[in-house]
């Protein structure tokens, strides 16, 4: 019989609908087919792009240039842009301001043909790093609040560029979502004084139907009420708030984890396209006793029709426990 499920942070439903239980084999993945010809985040095209921000380089090689191992470039078409104020006002009844913000690319390897399933841990190592220094960096300018670390991979989950990349946009303000989230949290350890995640955490490793893997600092699950199938969330095992705290060691065994992740599931759904996120606390605020920061997976196996926008509500025909066991099963 399908299942109402409710995500315990925000109180969102969702519906597992067992009456279209779906295998792995069940998913139609359209293949990703290479368009070839010129890339600017290839080596030897770095004046392509927009200046370079941050890289990670060899030593003695000049910005701009070959000889990097990662490179963080500003977007070529930005959503939102560096220069200016926030200049907020009032038109009526309505609120805006201008739009200020950040918006860089990670360019994650030199090497065209590598994804964040293929690279060398090494390469993923930089790439969690560079996240992290970035949000540091942002973090020190007093106009932005918050700043969103996405990857889009695959044309159909919003990838527009071949060679493997992340995105980052830095905001002015917190985002509606993340509000949401640590609203919910907060609700949550003012009733029972104890944080909603670590409280999952424990529940999972005790139930262990949902646990993908671990290590000795994090933790792979299925979330109880996915809004995708083969939704993974990823979080660390002790209680942090801000990824900015992500120390270089911890940084490893995070790579360790994700790496594995993403080879897991791109043996048991394909190369499908994924959205991921990382959820952190906002920038300036003090260690939080009731928020956890994670990364959140997503599969682009469904899609959204009217149903979805018009309830809120997500349908999902593999239930978490299922999707856990196959991507256990998984040989690599």
């Amino acid at each position: 019989m399908p299942e109402l499920r409710k995500d315990p942070i925000i109180g969102r439903w969702v519906i597992i609908s067992t009456e279209r239980g779906k295998r792995p084999h069940d998913f139609v993945v359209e293949p990703e087919v290479s368009k070839g010809g010129f890339c600017p985040f290839d080596p030897g095209n770095e004046h392509t792009t927009p200046p370079e921000i941050m890289a990670y380089r060899e030593p003695g090689t000049a910005p701009n240039s070959p000889g990097w191992r990662l490179r963080v470039v500003g977007n070529k078409f930005p959503a939102l842009v560096m220069a200016g104020q926030l200049d907020r006002q009032g038109d009526g009844m309505f609120d805006k301001m201008n739009g200020i913000g950040a918006h860089e690319v990670i360019i994650e390897s030199p090497d065209h043909q590598l994804t964040l399933s293929t690279i060398p841990l090494e390469g993923f190592v930089d790439v969690l790093s560079a996240y992290r220094d970035r949000i540091v960096a942002l973090s020190q300018d007093p106009r932005f609040k918050y700043v969103v670390v996405f990857k889009n991979s695959g044309r159909a989950a919003g990838a527009s560029l071949e060679h493997s990349h992340s995105q980052l946009i830095g905001l002015p303000i917190v985002p509606e979502l993340v509000m949401e989230e640590l609203a919910g949290s907060k609700f949550y350890f003012n009733y029972k004084e104890r944080c909603v995640f670590c409280d999952m955490i424990r529940q999972e490793l005790q139930g262990r139907v949902r646990v993908l893997l671990e290590n000795e600092e994090f933790l792979a699950i299925c979330p109880f009420a996915p809004r995708s199938p083969f939704e993974v969330w990823i979080l660390p095992k002790n209680h942090y708030s801000s990824y900015a705290d992500l120390t270089q060691d911890s940084c490893r065994l995070l790579a360790q984890v994700f790496s594995e992740t993403l080879k897991r599931l791109e043996k048991v759904i394909g190369q499908a396209p994924y959205n991921f996120i990382l959820h952190t606390a906002p920038f300036r605020e003090p260690e939080l006793n009731y928020y956890h920061w994670h990364f959140e997976i997503m599969p682009k196996l469904t899609l959204m029709a009217g149903f979805e926008w018009g309830s809120g509500f997500f349908i999902n025909p593999t239930p978490p426990e299922d999707a856990a066991q196959y991507l256990r099963d998984a040989q690599l």
